[in-house]
Protein backbone atom coordinates (compact mmCIF):
# COMPACT_ATOMS: atom_id res chain seq x y z
CA UNK A 1 0.00 0.00 0.00
CA UNK A 2 0.77 3.86 -0.97
CA UNK A 3 0.06 6.63 0.99
CA UNK A 4 -1.72 6.92 4.43
CA UNK A 5 -4.69 5.21 5.74
CA UNK A 6 -7.74 5.96 7.85
CA UNK A 7 -9.70 4.16 10.66
CA UNK A 8 -13.40 4.35 10.66
CA UNK A 9 -15.82 3.03 13.83
CA UNK A 10 -19.36 1.93 13.33
CA UNK A 11 -21.43 1.23 16.35
CA UNK A 12 -24.13 -0.37 15.32
CA UNK A 13 -27.66 -1.57 16.95
CA UNK A 14 -25.90 -5.16 17.72
CA UNK A 15 -22.15 -5.16 16.72
CA UNK A 16 -19.31 -2.48 16.79
CA UNK A 17 -17.26 -2.63 13.35
CA UNK A 18 -13.62 -1.51 13.04
CA UNK A 19 -12.67 -0.92 9.35
CA UNK A 20 -8.96 0.80 8.33
CA UNK A 21 -9.00 1.85 4.77
CA UNK A 22 -6.29 3.35 2.39
CA UNK A 23 -6.67 7.04 0.43
CA UNK A 24 -8.04 5.11 -2.69
CA UNK A 25 -10.65 3.02 -0.59
CA UNK A 26 -9.19 0.10 -0.63
CA UNK A 27 -10.11 -1.87 2.88
CA UNK A 28 -7.21 -3.08 4.46
CA UNK A 29 -8.75 -4.39 7.53
CA UNK A 30 -12.37 -5.21 9.31
CA UNK A 31 -12.98 -6.48 12.91
CA UNK A 32 -16.48 -7.13 13.99
CA UNK A 33 -17.41 -7.68 17.89
CA UNK A 34 -20.79 -8.45 19.35
CA UNK A 35 -22.79 -5.99 21.59
CA UNK A 36 -25.46 -6.79 24.09
CA UNK A 37 -29.16 -4.96 24.18
CA UNK A 38 -31.35 -5.46 27.39
CA UNK A 39 -34.94 -5.22 27.01
CA UNK A 40 -37.31 -4.43 29.29
CA UNK A 41 -41.46 -3.82 29.22
CA UNK A 42 -43.37 -0.70 27.56
CA UNK A 43 -40.26 -1.07 24.67
CA UNK A 44 -37.81 -0.22 26.68
CA UNK A 45 -34.44 -1.37 25.37
CA UNK A 46 -31.07 -0.81 26.75
CA UNK A 47 -27.11 -0.66 26.13
CA UNK A 48 -23.81 -0.30 28.06
CA UNK A 49 -21.18 1.89 27.55
CA UNK A 50 -18.78 0.00 29.30
CA UNK A 51 -19.74 -2.77 27.06
CA UNK A 52 -19.56 -0.59 23.68
CA UNK A 53 -16.55 1.03 24.29
CA UNK A 54 -14.47 -2.44 25.48
CA UNK A 55 -15.73 -3.46 21.93
CA UNK A 56 -14.51 -0.34 20.40
CA UNK A 57 -11.01 -1.08 22.28
CA UNK A 58 -11.16 -4.87 20.83
CA UNK A 59 -12.39 -4.58 17.80
CA UNK A 60 -9.69 -1.25 16.91
CA UNK A 61 -6.71 -3.41 17.89
CA UNK A 62 -7.54 -6.42 16.18
CA UNK A 63 -8.02 -4.48 13.02
CA UNK A 64 -4.28 -2.68 13.17
CA UNK A 65 -2.78 -6.07 13.78
CA UNK A 66 -4.93 -7.76 10.26
CA UNK A 67 -4.24 -4.55 8.55
CA UNK A 68 -0.62 -5.23 8.23
CA UNK A 69 0.71 -1.96 7.67
CA UNK A 70 3.02 0.64 9.33
CA UNK A 71 0.61 2.22 12.43
CA UNK A 72 2.06 5.48 11.77
CA UNK A 73 0.20 5.24 8.68
CA UNK A 74 -2.95 5.23 9.79
CA UNK A 75 -3.35 9.00 10.79
CA UNK A 76 -7.02 9.59 11.71
CA UNK A 77 -9.99 7.62 13.25
CA UNK A 78 -14.08 8.63 12.77
CA UNK A 79 -16.59 7.42 14.82
CA UNK A 80 -20.26 6.94 13.61
CA UNK A 81 -22.87 5.28 16.09
CA UNK A 82 -26.78 4.87 16.55
CA UNK A 83 -28.31 8.24 17.67
CA UNK A 84 -28.93 6.78 21.41
CA UNK A 85 -28.64 8.75 24.74
CA UNK A 86 -25.90 8.13 26.98
CA UNK A 87 -25.89 9.71 30.59
CA UNK A 88 -22.79 10.10 32.53
CA UNK A 89 -21.75 11.70 35.65
CA UNK A 90 -18.78 13.84 36.82
CA UNK A 91 -16.37 10.92 37.23
CA UNK A 92 -17.27 9.37 34.10
CA UNK A 93 -18.75 7.61 35.03
CA UNK A 94 -22.72 5.73 33.67
CA UNK A 95 -25.74 6.73 35.31
CA UNK A 96 -28.46 4.35 35.07
CA UNK A 97 -31.45 4.54 32.65
CA UNK A 98 -33.19 1.20 33.87
CA UNK A 99 -36.08 1.03 35.49
CA UNK A 100 -34.13 -1.46 37.68
CA UNK A 101 -31.29 1.09 38.24
CA UNK A 102 -28.81 -1.22 36.84
CA UNK A 103 -25.70 0.23 36.84
CA UNK A 104 -24.68 -0.64 33.36
CA UNK A 105 -27.36 0.41 31.95
CA UNK A 106 -26.50 3.42 30.94
CA UNK A 107 -28.06 4.07 27.30
CA UNK A 108 -31.74 4.23 26.26
CA UNK A 109 -31.18 3.07 22.54
CA UNK A 110 -32.53 4.90 19.29
CA UNK A 111 -35.44 2.08 19.11
CA UNK A 112 -36.76 2.58 22.91
CA UNK A 113 -40.38 4.09 22.46
CA UNK A 114 -40.59 4.77 26.52
CA UNK A 115 -41.02 8.97 25.91
CA UNK A 116 -44.31 8.38 24.25
CA UNK A 117 -45.96 10.72 26.64
CA UNK A 118 -42.67 13.24 26.59
CA UNK A 119 -42.40 13.31 22.24
CA UNK A 120 -46.68 14.34 23.15
CA UNK A 121 -45.89 17.25 25.58
CA UNK A 122 -42.72 18.58 23.32
CA UNK A 123 -45.03 18.54 20.03
CA UNK A 124 -48.07 20.44 21.85
CA UNK A 125 -45.45 23.36 22.24
CA UNK A 126 -45.89 23.97 18.87
CA UNK A 127 -42.94 25.61 18.73
CA UNK A 128 -41.51 27.04 15.83
CA UNK A 129 -38.51 24.40 16.19
CA UNK A 130 -40.26 21.74 15.46
CA UNK A 131 -40.77 23.08 11.73
CA UNK A 132 -37.11 21.30 11.44
CA UNK A 133 -37.72 17.49 12.26
CA UNK A 134 -41.01 17.19 9.97
CA UNK A 135 -43.48 19.36 12.23
CA UNK A 136 -42.78 17.07 15.53
CA UNK A 137 -40.55 14.93 17.86
CA UNK A 138 -40.04 11.27 17.08
CA UNK A 139 -40.16 9.37 20.05
CA UNK A 140 -37.04 7.88 19.07
CA UNK A 141 -35.08 11.27 19.89
CA UNK A 142 -33.32 12.79 22.45
CA UNK A 143 -35.43 15.39 23.82
CA UNK A 144 -38.39 12.69 25.05
CA UNK A 145 -35.83 10.51 26.13
CA UNK A 146 -34.39 13.45 28.53
CA UNK A 147 -37.85 14.58 29.57
CA UNK A 148 -38.96 11.20 30.54
CA UNK A 149 -35.29 10.72 32.56
CA UNK A 150 -36.13 14.05 34.31
CA UNK A 151 -39.89 13.56 35.14
CA UNK A 152 -38.67 9.75 36.42
CA UNK A 153 -35.59 10.05 37.96
CA UNK A 154 -34.75 13.36 39.07
CA UNK A 155 -32.06 12.76 40.77
CA UNK A 156 -30.44 10.09 38.88
CA UNK A 157 -31.19 13.39 36.08
CA UNK A 158 -29.31 15.65 39.06
CA UNK A 159 -26.45 13.73 38.93
CA UNK A 160 -25.64 13.75 35.21
CA UNK A 161 -22.61 15.59 33.70
CA UNK A 162 -23.13 15.54 30.20
CA UNK A 163 -25.91 13.51 27.90
CA UNK A 164 -24.12 12.60 24.98
CA UNK A 165 -24.89 11.08 21.80
CA UNK A 166 -23.56 7.93 21.16
CA UNK A 167 -20.89 9.19 18.64
CA UNK A 168 -19.74 11.63 20.55
CA UNK A 169 -19.82 9.74 23.60
CA UNK A 170 -17.36 7.92 21.72
CA UNK A 171 -15.03 10.99 20.77
CA UNK A 172 -15.20 11.67 24.36
CA UNK A 173 -13.38 8.77 25.05
CA UNK A 174 -10.75 8.83 22.75
CA UNK A 175 -9.69 12.56 22.78
CA UNK A 176 -10.90 13.84 25.89
CA UNK A 177 -12.85 16.92 24.09
CA UNK A 178 -16.24 17.67 24.89
CA UNK A 179 -17.91 18.29 21.95
CA UNK A 180 -20.86 17.41 20.46
CA UNK A 181 -21.65 16.99 16.26
CA UNK A 182 -23.71 19.29 14.71
CA UNK A 183 -25.02 16.23 12.86
CA UNK A 184 -26.43 14.30 16.33
CA UNK A 185 -27.18 17.64 17.97
CA UNK A 186 -29.28 18.78 14.80
CA UNK A 187 -30.83 15.55 14.10
CA UNK A 188 -31.54 13.98 17.03
CA UNK A 189 -31.69 17.15 19.81
CA UNK A 190 -34.23 19.93 18.10
CA UNK A 191 -30.76 21.95 17.49
CA UNK A 192 -30.92 24.78 15.37
CA UNK A 193 -27.73 24.34 13.20
CA UNK A 194 -28.53 26.71 10.51
CA UNK A 195 -28.85 29.48 13.75
CA UNK A 196 -26.54 27.61 16.00
CA UNK A 197 -28.77 27.67 18.81
CA UNK A 198 -30.66 25.42 20.67
CA UNK A 199 -34.44 27.31 20.64
CA UNK A 200 -34.88 28.08 24.72
CA UNK A 201 -38.70 28.78 23.84
CA UNK A 202 -38.66 24.96 23.61
CA UNK A 203 -36.69 24.16 26.43
CA UNK A 204 -38.53 26.45 29.20
CA UNK A 205 -41.96 25.09 27.77
CA UNK A 206 -41.24 21.37 29.40
CA UNK A 207 -38.93 22.37 31.84
CA UNK A 208 -35.89 21.07 30.30
CA UNK A 209 -33.85 24.73 30.14
CA UNK A 210 -31.40 23.05 32.73
CA UNK A 211 -30.13 20.47 29.87
CA UNK A 212 -28.34 22.96 28.22
CA UNK A 213 -25.26 22.99 31.12
CA UNK A 214 -25.65 19.10 30.21
CA UNK A 215 -25.01 19.07 26.40
CA UNK A 216 -21.64 19.57 25.38
CA UNK A 217 -20.78 23.03 24.79
CA UNK A 218 -19.39 23.15 21.47
CA UNK A 219 -20.34 21.64 18.38
CA UNK A 220 -18.25 20.89 14.88
CA UNK A 221 -19.11 20.88 12.07
CA UNK A 222 -18.42 17.18 9.73
CA UNK A 223 -15.16 16.70 9.37
CA UNK A 224 -13.57 19.06 11.69
CA UNK A 225 -10.79 17.67 14.03
CA UNK A 226 -11.82 16.88 17.85
CA UNK A 227 -8.60 16.34 18.88
CA UNK A 228 -6.02 13.71 19.05
CA UNK A 229 -6.04 10.43 20.26
CA UNK A 230 -5.04 10.23 23.81
CA UNK A 231 -2.08 8.66 23.87
CA UNK A 232 -2.94 5.63 26.66
CA UNK A 233 -5.55 4.99 24.07
CA UNK A 234 -3.41 5.32 20.43
CA UNK A 235 -0.62 2.71 23.17
CA UNK A 236 -3.70 0.07 23.63
CA UNK A 237 -4.88 0.42 20.05
CA UNK A 238 -1.42 0.08 18.68
CA UNK A 239 -1.32 3.16 17.29
CA UNK A 240 0.95 5.92 16.50
CA UNK A 241 0.87 9.24 18.32
CA UNK A 242 -0.52 11.64 16.30
CA UNK A 243 -3.90 10.19 15.35
CA UNK A 244 -6.40 12.91 14.68
CA UNK A 245 -9.64 11.78 15.81
CA UNK A 246 -12.71 13.78 14.25
CA UNK A 247 -15.79 14.37 15.46
CA UNK A 248 -18.94 12.12 15.53
CA UNK A 249 -21.45 11.26 12.62
CA UNK A 250 -24.73 8.97 13.18
CA UNK A 251 -23.96 5.73 11.36
CA UNK A 252 -26.85 6.12 9.16
CA UNK A 253 -25.89 9.28 8.03
CA UNK A 254 -21.86 8.32 7.90
CA UNK A 255 -23.22 5.51 5.24
CA UNK A 256 -25.06 8.14 3.13
CA UNK A 257 -21.88 10.08 2.94
CA UNK A 258 -20.39 7.36 1.75
CA UNK A 259 -22.70 6.70 -1.03
CA UNK A 260 -23.90 9.84 -2.23
CA UNK A 261 -21.43 12.59 -0.88
CA UNK A 262 -19.53 13.01 -4.37
CA UNK A 263 -22.36 13.89 -6.18
CA UNK A 264 -25.12 14.81 -3.57
CA UNK A 265 -27.57 17.04 -6.14
CA UNK A 266 -30.18 14.15 -6.59
CA UNK A 267 -28.97 11.47 -5.33
CA UNK A 268 -31.23 9.41 -2.30
CA UNK A 269 -29.13 7.20 0.11
CA UNK A 270 -31.14 4.59 1.48
CA UNK A 271 -29.02 3.02 4.62
CA UNK A 272 -30.89 -0.09 5.16
CA UNK A 273 -30.09 -2.56 8.44
CA UNK A 274 -31.99 -3.16 11.77
CA UNK A 275 -34.25 0.22 10.27
CA UNK A 276 -33.88 2.17 7.35
CA UNK A 277 -32.73 5.62 6.67
CA UNK A 278 -33.65 7.85 3.93
CA UNK A 279 -31.25 10.73 3.00
CA UNK A 280 -31.47 13.22 0.66
CA UNK A 281 -29.53 16.37 0.61
CA UNK A 282 -30.73 20.13 -0.96
CA UNK A 283 -29.35 23.42 -1.56
CA UNK A 284 -32.69 24.94 -0.14
CA UNK A 285 -34.81 24.06 2.80
CA UNK A 286 -37.57 21.74 1.96
CA UNK A 287 -40.27 21.17 4.75
CA UNK A 288 -41.67 17.70 4.49
CA UNK A 289 -44.47 16.74 6.75
CA UNK A 290 -43.40 13.29 8.57
CA UNK A 291 -40.21 13.49 6.94
CA UNK A 292 -36.96 14.94 9.54
CA UNK A 293 -35.44 18.20 8.42
CA UNK A 294 -34.52 20.48 6.85
CA UNK A 295 -31.10 19.99 8.73
CA UNK A 296 -28.50 22.29 7.87
CA UNK A 297 -25.25 20.35 7.34
CA UNK A 298 -25.82 17.48 9.47
CA UNK A 299 -24.33 15.10 6.27
CA UNK A 300 -22.59 17.54 4.61
CA UNK A 301 -21.67 20.86 5.08
CA UNK A 302 -23.46 23.36 3.05
CA UNK A 303 -26.50 21.21 2.26
CA UNK A 304 -29.73 20.96 3.83
CA UNK A 305 -31.05 17.37 4.75
CA UNK A 306 -34.14 15.81 4.93
CA UNK A 307 -34.22 12.24 6.82
CA UNK A 308 -36.68 9.39 6.24
CA UNK A 309 -36.81 6.51 8.21
CA UNK A 310 -38.52 3.04 8.65
CA UNK A 311 -38.33 2.10 12.42
CA UNK A 312 -38.19 -1.63 11.85
CA UNK A 313 -36.69 -3.32 8.55
CA UNK A 314 -34.28 -5.98 8.65
CA UNK A 315 -35.89 -6.29 12.11
CA UNK A 316 -39.16 -6.93 11.04
CA UNK A 317 -38.12 -9.69 8.72
CA UNK A 318 -36.10 -11.30 11.99
CA UNK A 319 -38.91 -11.30 13.16
CA UNK A 320 -41.71 -12.59 10.37
CA UNK A 321 -39.24 -15.67 9.88
CA UNK A 322 -38.49 -16.37 13.67
CA UNK A 323 -42.48 -16.20 14.47
CA UNK A 324 -43.40 -19.07 11.75
CA UNK A 325 -43.72 -22.63 12.79
CA UNK A 326 -41.26 -23.47 10.23
CA UNK A 327 -38.72 -21.30 11.36
CA UNK A 328 -36.45 -24.67 12.83
CA UNK A 329 -36.96 -26.26 10.15
CA UNK A 330 -35.36 -23.59 8.05
CA UNK A 331 -32.48 -23.27 10.22
CA UNK A 332 -31.90 -26.95 9.88
CA UNK A 333 -31.93 -27.28 6.19
CA UNK A 334 -29.71 -24.29 5.68
CA UNK A 335 -27.48 -25.80 8.12
CA UNK A 336 -27.29 -28.82 6.51
CA UNK A 337 -26.97 -27.48 3.05
CA UNK A 338 -24.12 -25.17 4.61
CA UNK A 339 -26.17 -21.72 3.15
CA UNK A 340 -27.55 -19.56 4.93
CA UNK A 341 -31.41 -19.27 5.81
CA UNK A 342 -31.97 -16.52 3.33
CA UNK A 343 -30.10 -18.57 0.62
CA UNK A 344 -32.74 -20.98 1.47
CA UNK A 345 -35.55 -19.05 1.30
CA UNK A 346 -34.67 -17.35 -1.87
CA UNK A 347 -34.53 -20.63 -3.45
CA UNK A 348 -38.18 -21.42 -2.05
CA UNK A 349 -39.71 -18.11 -3.11
CA UNK A 350 -38.18 -18.98 -6.90
CA UNK A 351 -39.76 -22.20 -7.14
CA UNK A 352 -43.16 -20.61 -5.79
CA UNK A 353 -43.01 -17.88 -8.36
CA UNK A 354 -42.42 -20.83 -11.07
CA UNK A 355 -45.92 -22.44 -9.83
CA UNK A 356 -47.41 -18.95 -9.42
CA UNK A 357 -47.47 -15.49 -11.37
CA UNK A 358 -47.83 -13.25 -8.25
CA UNK A 359 -47.32 -15.78 -4.90
CA UNK A 360 -48.26 -12.73 -2.96
CA UNK A 361 -51.51 -11.53 -4.91
CA UNK A 362 -53.45 -12.30 -2.15
CA UNK A 363 -51.43 -11.77 0.79
CA UNK A 364 -50.42 -8.32 1.92
CA UNK A 365 -48.36 -7.05 4.64
CA UNK A 366 -48.22 -3.66 6.65
CA UNK A 367 -45.23 -3.04 8.09
CA UNK A 368 -45.72 -0.88 10.84
CA UNK A 369 -44.82 -3.06 13.74
CA UNK A 370 -43.16 -1.26 15.30
CA UNK A 371 -44.43 2.07 14.24
CA UNK A 372 -44.72 4.49 11.62
CA UNK A 373 -41.47 6.67 11.59
CA UNK A 374 -41.75 8.24 7.94
CA UNK A 375 -44.18 9.75 6.93
CA UNK A 376 -46.83 8.99 9.19
CA UNK A 377 -44.73 10.33 11.88
CA UNK A 378 -47.03 7.78 14.18
CA UNK A 379 -45.52 5.68 16.76
CA UNK A 380 -48.76 4.01 17.63
CA UNK A 381 -49.07 2.64 13.81
CA UNK A 382 -48.78 -1.27 14.52
CA UNK A 383 -48.22 -4.30 11.18
CA UNK A 384 -51.22 -5.85 9.77
CA UNK A 385 -51.25 -9.16 7.56
CA UNK A 386 -54.33 -9.44 5.20
CA UNK A 387 -55.27 -12.85 3.48
CA UNK A 388 -53.63 -15.56 5.29
CA UNK A 389 -54.92 -19.24 4.95
CA UNK A 390 -53.92 -22.35 6.75
CA UNK A 391 -50.94 -22.81 4.39
CA UNK A 392 -48.01 -23.97 6.18
CA UNK A 393 -44.09 -25.29 5.67
CA UNK A 394 -41.60 -23.98 3.15
CA UNK A 395 -44.44 -22.47 1.03
CA UNK A 396 -46.28 -20.73 3.69
CA UNK A 397 -42.96 -19.18 4.98
CA UNK A 398 -41.37 -18.37 1.47
CA UNK A 399 -44.92 -16.55 0.58
CA UNK A 400 -45.10 -14.27 4.23
CA UNK A 401 -41.63 -13.40 3.85
CA UNK A 402 -41.71 -12.10 0.54
CA UNK A 403 -44.63 -10.17 1.63
CA UNK A 404 -42.77 -8.95 4.11
CA UNK A 405 -40.16 -7.52 1.74
CA UNK A 406 -42.81 -6.15 -0.47
CA UNK A 407 -43.99 -4.13 2.72
CA UNK A 408 -40.68 -2.60 3.77
CA UNK A 409 -40.01 -1.86 0.04
CA UNK A 410 -43.73 0.03 -0.26
CA UNK A 411 -43.01 2.04 2.95
CA UNK A 412 -39.87 3.44 0.91
CA UNK A 413 -42.11 3.98 -1.88
CA UNK A 414 -44.41 6.28 -0.18
CA UNK A 415 -41.00 8.34 1.24
CA UNK A 416 -39.97 8.48 -1.78
CA UNK A 417 -43.34 10.05 -2.71
CA UNK A 418 -43.52 12.52 0.12
CA UNK A 419 -40.05 14.10 -0.35
CA UNK A 420 -40.92 14.21 -4.32
CA UNK A 421 -44.07 15.89 -3.56
CA UNK A 422 -42.21 18.40 -1.39
CA UNK A 423 -40.38 19.16 -4.20
CA UNK A 424 -36.81 17.29 -4.44
CA UNK A 425 -35.75 15.87 -7.31
CA UNK A 426 -34.76 11.75 -6.90
CA UNK A 427 -32.71 10.98 -9.77
CA UNK A 428 -30.95 8.29 -8.39
CA UNK A 429 -30.99 5.36 -5.44
CA UNK A 430 -28.17 4.35 -3.74
CA UNK A 431 -28.26 1.96 -0.77
CA UNK A 432 -25.91 0.03 1.32
CA UNK A 433 -26.34 -1.89 4.47
CA UNK A 434 -28.03 -5.75 5.26
CA UNK A 435 -30.26 -5.47 2.53
CA UNK A 436 -27.75 -4.99 -0.21
CA UNK A 437 -27.10 -8.55 0.67
CA UNK A 438 -29.93 -10.30 -0.64
CA UNK A 439 -31.02 -10.04 -4.36
CA UNK A 440 -34.28 -10.35 -3.84
CA UNK A 441 -35.10 -8.00 -1.61
CA UNK A 442 -32.73 -5.33 -3.81
CA UNK A 443 -35.28 -7.00 -6.82
CA UNK A 444 -38.58 -5.91 -4.77
CA UNK A 445 -37.25 -2.72 -3.97
CA UNK A 446 -36.46 -1.67 -7.53
CA UNK A 447 -39.52 -2.76 -8.82
CA UNK A 448 -41.54 -1.29 -5.90
CA UNK A 449 -40.19 1.66 -6.50
CA UNK A 450 -39.68 1.98 -10.24
CA UNK A 451 -35.95 3.13 -9.60
CA UNK A 452 -33.10 1.27 -10.28
CA UNK A 453 -30.91 0.67 -7.06
CA UNK A 454 -27.01 2.17 -7.36
CA UNK A 455 -24.83 -0.17 -5.17
CA UNK A 456 -20.79 1.11 -3.68
CA UNK A 457 -17.86 -1.42 -4.69
CA UNK A 458 -17.07 -1.28 -0.20
CA UNK A 459 -19.46 -3.39 1.28
CA UNK A 460 -19.46 -1.32 4.74
CA UNK A 461 -20.43 1.90 3.48
CA UNK A 462 -20.88 2.88 6.77
CA UNK A 463 -17.41 2.07 8.17
CA UNK A 464 -16.05 3.60 5.28
CA UNK A 465 -18.18 6.79 6.18
CA UNK A 466 -16.86 7.25 9.32
CA UNK A 467 -13.31 7.33 7.81
CA UNK A 468 -14.40 9.69 5.36
CA UNK A 469 -14.60 11.99 8.32
CA UNK A 470 -10.81 10.85 9.76
CA UNK A 471 -9.30 11.60 6.27
CA UNK A 472 -10.43 15.24 6.06
CA UNK A 473 -10.07 15.95 9.95
CA UNK A 474 -6.39 15.33 9.56
CA UNK A 475 -6.22 17.60 6.62
CA UNK A 476 -5.29 14.74 3.76
CA UNK A 477 -8.50 15.76 1.72
CA UNK A 478 -9.77 19.36 1.69
CA UNK A 479 -13.63 18.42 1.96
CA UNK A 480 -15.72 15.27 2.62
CA UNK A 481 -17.10 15.25 -1.29
CA UNK A 482 -13.41 14.93 -2.49
CA UNK A 483 -12.62 12.26 0.42
CA UNK A 484 -15.79 10.18 -1.03
CA UNK A 485 -15.03 11.08 -5.03
CA UNK A 486 -11.38 9.70 -4.01
CA UNK A 487 -12.48 6.56 -1.75
CA UNK A 488 -16.00 5.47 -2.60
CA UNK A 489 -16.52 3.62 -5.98
CA UNK A 490 -19.75 2.40 -7.52
CA UNK A 491 -20.11 -0.80 -7.97
CA UNK A 492 -23.40 -2.66 -9.68
CA UNK A 493 -26.61 -1.19 -10.25
CA UNK A 494 -29.74 -3.13 -9.72
CA UNK A 495 -32.38 -2.27 -12.59
CA UNK A 496 -35.98 -2.13 -11.94
CA UNK A 497 -38.57 -4.11 -14.09
CA UNK A 498 -39.48 -2.17 -17.03
CA UNK A 499 -42.47 -4.70 -17.62
CA UNK A 500 -45.85 -3.21 -17.48
CA UNK A 501 -47.47 -6.08 -15.79
CA UNK A 502 -45.09 -6.00 -13.26
CA UNK A 503 -45.27 -2.07 -12.48
CA UNK A 504 -49.13 -2.64 -12.51
CA UNK A 505 -48.82 -5.44 -9.72
CA UNK A 506 -46.59 -3.63 -7.69
CA UNK A 507 -48.77 -0.23 -8.34
CA UNK A 508 -52.03 -1.80 -6.94
CA UNK A 509 -49.88 -3.84 -3.87
CA UNK A 510 -49.09 -0.73 -2.68
CA UNK A 511 -52.24 1.00 -2.84
CA UNK A 512 -53.57 -1.89 -0.79
CA UNK A 513 -51.01 -0.97 1.69
CA UNK A 514 -52.03 2.20 1.96
CA UNK A 515 -55.53 1.12 2.30
CA UNK A 516 -54.59 -1.00 4.83
CA UNK A 517 -53.12 1.52 7.16
CA UNK A 518 -56.32 3.66 7.06
CA UNK A 519 -58.37 0.40 7.84
CA UNK A 520 -56.38 -0.13 10.78
CA UNK A 521 -56.80 3.85 12.01
CA UNK A 522 -61.11 3.17 11.38
CA UNK A 523 -60.85 -0.05 12.89
CA UNK A 524 -59.16 1.65 16.24
CA UNK A 525 -60.93 5.19 16.26
CA UNK A 526 -63.95 2.45 16.27
CA UNK A 527 -62.98 0.72 19.01
CA UNK A 528 -62.37 3.40 21.27
CA UNK A 529 -65.54 5.58 20.50
CA UNK A 530 -67.26 2.09 21.78
CA UNK A 531 -65.17 1.03 24.85
CA UNK A 532 -65.13 5.22 25.47
CA UNK A 533 -68.87 6.61 23.98
CA UNK A 534 -67.99 10.05 25.51
CA UNK A 535 -64.52 10.77 24.41
CA UNK A 536 -63.95 12.97 21.70
CA UNK A 537 -60.95 11.61 19.44
CA UNK A 538 -60.10 13.71 16.31
CA UNK A 539 -60.88 12.95 13.23
CA UNK A 540 -58.67 10.89 11.05
CA UNK A 541 -56.55 12.52 9.11
CA UNK A 542 -56.42 11.28 5.35
CA UNK A 543 -52.92 11.08 3.69
CA UNK A 544 -52.29 13.18 1.09
CA UNK A 545 -50.42 10.69 -0.69
CA UNK A 546 -53.01 8.33 -0.72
Amino acid sequence: MSGYAYLGVDVGSASVRAGIFASTGERLAFVVKPVSQFHGADQHVEQSSGEIWQAVCDAVSESVKASAIDPALIRAVGFDATCSLVAVAHDGSGISVSLEGAAERDIIMWMDHRAQQEAQTINQTHDDALRYVGGEVSVEMELPKILWLKRRFPDRYRRIWRLFDLADYLVWRACGSDVASVCTLTCKWNYLAHERRFSLALLRAVGLEDAIDKIPPAVLNLGEKAGRLQPAIASQWGLGDDVAVAGGIIDAHAGALALSGAQPAGSLAIVSGTSNCHMIVSRRPIEIPGVWGPYWGAMLPEWWLNEGGQSAAGALVEWTLQQHAYWPALQQEASAQGASVFQLLNQWVEKLEAQERWPTRQLHVLGDHHGNRSPRANPQARGAIYGLTLESGPSGLARLYLATLQAIAYGTRQIIEAMRTAGHQVSRIMMCGGATKNPLWLREYANATGCDIHLVREDDAVTLGAALLGSVACGDFATLPQAAAAMSRHGRTVQASRDPDVQAFHQAKYQVCLMMYQQQQQARQRFNEIMNPTRQDPPLQENVLC
